[in-house]
Parts: structure tokens; C-alpha cells; sequence
């Protein structure tokens, strides 16, 4: 029995030396992402192309310096549902990685029972008698060829993928959050604009009404100032609704009530007005920094560790078997030696004909981590279009807004002529009522034009990734992670992949734990 044991202690000491061999399969390498070196689009407008400063951008409301703004993105990022969900898919992937990391370990079962027996009467006599016995078995699969630890890899590169996902979720939101925002001051321009131009129009109305009663013009002037006022007023209704919309929509953006943050909205304010200079970095920066795109990166890493573990099954499988186990006919007797039974050893279970399916599975894996590449790839130039579409936004909106600055002014002095000259008698009030009519229009697409100029910068900080870091996690050796406003549960340790070539983890940046 001696020999015989240490025989099976030898089995285990050459399966945990097989155990430490290197898994099969691809081992991934980061793809280093094609970027230019510049942008394409000429910068101008007040946009740099020195190094991004990532506190800027890790806070880029702070630039509109908006106290109001700055409080909605915090609370926000507190109680939006989306943001919520996203967490919880983190806490999920978490818990899926500590199911594949189970498989690195030995599996115990422990059971016991106690029952009473009746033999058969015909052949044994029909004895009863009662059976006690107690005991586990254990098993552990000898990872010799990686394939668990493949699994553990590609459920790692799976939880970091739903980071990113969580922090892309950010980006989104906070962008969301300010565009909306901007949407309700746009907006509360645009009524005061209405509102401005109906009180001129309602003027113009009496002048024309009175020089018609007093005989000095026809009818025709009296209606046609009057159609003119009136369509301005009809204007209102609209814009109205259209804030009520924007308020409602920014509400449940919070996690709140429509109608919640109407009291803090309904004062009219300024249009944030954008920084003089606002650095883009280079391309390369905003590739590194784009959540979408390092959840790109980190779901190709899966797929590369899940070809590994459809490689692995082609070989054979390594066990550690045992049971332990006590079986007497006396409750007394459970724990004496006479009782115990044991059995231990080594097995190994090999494949030998599947028809091919197992390289089918392969082949499977191998197209899969193609597409995750593909996909990769698709992310960094759509990253590049939406990056170059908004410096092309930014810059041109503001000359647009220049032009209708020039046009307003002139409508307001064409307004001011035709009416002296229509008071003299020197023209109709066709002059007045074109006049009036061009100037609304311009003062309108100028509003407009000043709400799209720091929308679109908004959406430039959103593309170059902005935003997230802002909101990364604290570290704390004894109570795991803070952060995320009050649903901070995600506890643990996390990564931040910002240089997805050296893979490293920096876990004051992490939303969750690894």
C-alpha cells in the first residue's frame, strides 16, 4: 500500500509540473492602432493642437464655467438608469470571471446520509437494518494545456470590456447631459427673441392702424402688419413645447420625475459661452483615450484566449480523483476506523473521434477573433470621423454665427429706416413688414447659431473621449474602491488600459474590479 501511494504522490507531483505548462492556443499582442499624426481637418477657431491637458478634458464643463451645468453632470452621473445598468453588467462579468477561475481549483463535495433498509423476503429473508455513512469527493482538473486558464483570460478581457462599456455609457451621458442643457438655454433665447420682435411687430401693428383710421394708408398695411404679428406669435407656442421637452428629457436623465428640475431651469440664462482655446491633442491621444475603443481592443483579447480554449479540447484531460468516506450499520460505529473507505487517483479522458467538431469549433473561434479585429479597426476610423467631423463643426459654426452677427445688425438698422421713412410717408409698409420679417429670421438662426457653437464643442470633447476619468475610482487598500456617486458598489480592484500596448493596470482609474 506504501509503494502504491507513493506512486500516486508521484502522479500528482508530475501533473502539477504539466500544469505550469504554457497554454495552447494564440497568445494576444495588442494591435498597435494606425493613427495619423495629425488631424486632417485645419485647426482654427480657437482649436490647438498642443498636447491635450486631461484634466480639461477629463472635466470639460468646467471650461463653460456654468455652476448650474457642473451640478447637473455630477448628479447625473448619481442617478442616471442607464449608467446604473451598466454597472450591474460590470458586477456581472465580475462574477462570470469568478465562475471560470473556480475551474482553477479543486471542487469538494461533502455528503451524509442515514437510512433505513428492508432486504428482499424472497431471496434474503426480508432483514432490515439501517445504514449510516458520511464523506466527500473531490476532483481537480490539471490544467495541462490551458485551456482553463484561457477561459480565465478570456472572462478577464470580457469584465474589462464592460468597464469600458460603463465608461463609454459616461462619455455619452455627460455629453447628453449638456447638449440638453444647452437645448433649454438655445431655446429660452430663441422665446426672448420672439417675445422681442412681437412686442416691435405689435407697434407697428398700431402705427398702421392708426394711420389707416386716420387716413393716411389703406387697409392693406393695417393686415399685412397685422398677419406679421400674429405669425410671430404663433412662433411661441412652439418654442414653449419645445422646452418643456428639453427640461423633461434633461429630468430623466438624472433619474428624475419630468417636470423635477423645471424650478431651477425656468429662469432664463446665457448660452455658455465656449473657452477662447480648446486643445485636441493628437490623433493617437484621442484613439488611447476613446472608451468604444479599448472595449474594442479588450473583446478581441477575449476572443484571441477563447481560440485557446477551443484548441485546448483537442487534448487530453488530466484529473485528480479522490474519496474519502465512512459507512457503518451503527450510528455509534460512523467514525471508527472500520468504517472508512477511501479511493485516490489520477485520470485522463482524451477525445479520440468527434467527427471534427472539435476543429470545427476552432475554425469557429479563429473567424470570430477575425471579426472582433475587423471590428477593432472599424472602431479606430470611425473614431478619426467623428473626431474630424467635429473640428470641421466647430470651427465653421462659429464663422456662421460672425456672418448672422453682421446680417442681425444690418436687419436692425433696415427696420429702423423703413419704419422713419414709412412714418414720413416715403414708402408702404411692404418695406416694414420685409424688414421686420428678415430681422426675426436672422436673430432666430443667430440664436440657434450660438447654442450650435458650444453644442458642437460639446460633441468635440465627446469624440475625443472626454470626460470619464474624470469620475475613476479611488483607491483604498482596506475598503476596496469609492466612486460613482451613490451607487458606488462595484468594490474591488479594476484596470485602466490606457496604453493598451503595455497593458497595464493602474487602478485608480478602474470603475470595478478586475
Amino acid at each position: 500500500m506504501t509503494l502504491s501511494l507513493s506512486k500516486r504522490l508521484k502522479a500528482l507531483f508530475l501533473m502539477t509540473l504539466l500544469a505550469a505548462c504554457a497554454p495552447v492556443g494564440p497568445d494576444y499582442v495588442p494591435p498597435e492602432p494606425d493613427a495619423p499624426k495629425q488631424w486632417d481637418t485645419p485647426l482654427k477657431g480657437g482649436l490647438v493642437e498642443k498636447d491635450n491637458d486631461n484634466n480639461a478634458l477629463s472635466t470639460w464643463w468646467n471650461a463653460f464655467d456654468d455652476p448650474l451645468l457642473t451640478d447637473l453632470v455630477e448628479r447625473a452621473v448619481s442617478g442616471n438608469l442607464d449608467l446604473k445598468s451598466a454597472r450591474s453588467r460590470v458586477r456581472e462579468a465580475r462574477a462570470g470571471r469568478g465562475i471560470s477561475e473556480a475551474g482553477l481549483v479543486p471542487a469538494v463535495d461533502v455528503a451524509a446520509s442515514a437510512t433505513r433498509n428492508r432486504l428482499s423476503e424472497d431471496r434474503y429473508g426480508g432483514d432490515e437494518y439501517n445504514l449510516y455513512s458520511a464523506g466527500f469527493d473531490a476532483g481537480w482538473e490539471i490544467d495541462v494545456f490551458g485551456g482553463i486558464r484561457r477561459s480565465v483570460e478570456a472572462a478577464t478581457a470580457d469584465l474589462e470590456a464592460e468597464e469600458e462599456t460603463l465608461r463609454d455609457v459616461m462619455v455619452s451621458l455627460l455629453s447628453e447631459v449638456a447638449l440638453n442643457y444647452l437645448d433649454v438655454r438655445t431655446i429660452q433665447l430663441g422665446i426672448e427673441v420672439a417675445v422681442h420682435n412681437l412686442e416691435a411687430q405689435e407697434r407697428s401693428y398700431r402705427l398702421a392702424l392708426s394711420r389707416y383710421e386716420a387716413g393716411l394708408t389703406n387697409e392693406l398695411s393695417v393686415q399685412q402688419a397685422r398677419y406679421n404679428m400674429e405669425s410671430t406669435r404663433s412662433q411661441i407656442p412652439l418654442l414653449r413645447t419645445a422646452l418643456a421637452a428639453a427640461m423633461n428629457r434633461l429630468s430623466v436623465l438624472l433619474g428624475l420625475q419630468p417636470g423635477a428640475l423645471n424650478g431651477q431651469l425656468k429662469e432664463h440664462a446665457p448660452i455658455p459661452v465656449p473657452p477662447l482655446k480648446v486643445s485636441v491633442g493628437v490623433p493617437a491621444e484621442a484613439l488611447r483615450n476613446r472608451p468604444d475603443i479599448r472595449r474594442a481592443e479588450r473583446q478581441l483579447a477575449a476572443q484571441t484566449a477563447r481560440v485557446g480554449t477551443a484548441t485546448a479540447d483537442l487534448y487530453p484531460k488530466f484529473s485528480l480523483v479522490g474519496s474519502i468516506g465512512l459507512e457503518t450499520l451503527s450510528l455509534g460505529d460512523v467514525f471508527s476506523a472500520s468504517g472508512l473507505a477511501y479511493l485516490i487517483g489520477p485520470s485522463v479522458t482524451w477525445p479520440v473521434f468527434d467527427a471534427g467538431a472539435i476543429r470545427s469549433n476552432i475554425q469557429v473561434q479563429t473567424e470570430r477573433q477575425k471579426q472582433a479585429l475587423i471590428q477593432y479597426e472599424y472602431a479606430i476610423l470611425a473614431a478619426l470621423e467623428e473626431v474630424e467631423n467635429a473640428l470641421v463643426a466647430y470651427a465653421d459654426e462659429q464663422n456662421r454665427m460672425k456672418a448672422l452677427e453682421a446680417s442681425t445688425d444690418a436687419a436692425e438698422r433696415a427696420v429702423s429706416l423703413s419704419q422713419s421713412q414709412y412714418r414720413a410717408g416715403l414708402t408702404d409698409f411692404t418695406s416694414v413688414l420685409d424688414a421686420q420679417r428678415s430681422l426675426l429670421s436672422f436673430q432666430e438662426q443667430l440664436a440657434q447659431s450660438k447654442g450650435n457653437v458650444t453644442s458642437n464643442l460639446v460633441r468635440l470633447y465627446k469624440a475625443l473621449g472626454g470626460g470619464w476619468k474624470s469620475f475613476h475610482r479611488i483607491a483604498s487598500p482596506q475598503h476596496g474602491f469609492i466612486g460613482y456617486g451613490q451607487d458606488a458598489n462595484l468594490n474591488g480592484k479594476g484596470h485602466d488600459n490606457t496604453d493598451s500596448e503595455s497593458n497595464q493596470t493602474n487602478a485608480a482609474d478602474d470603475p470595478g474590479d478586475r
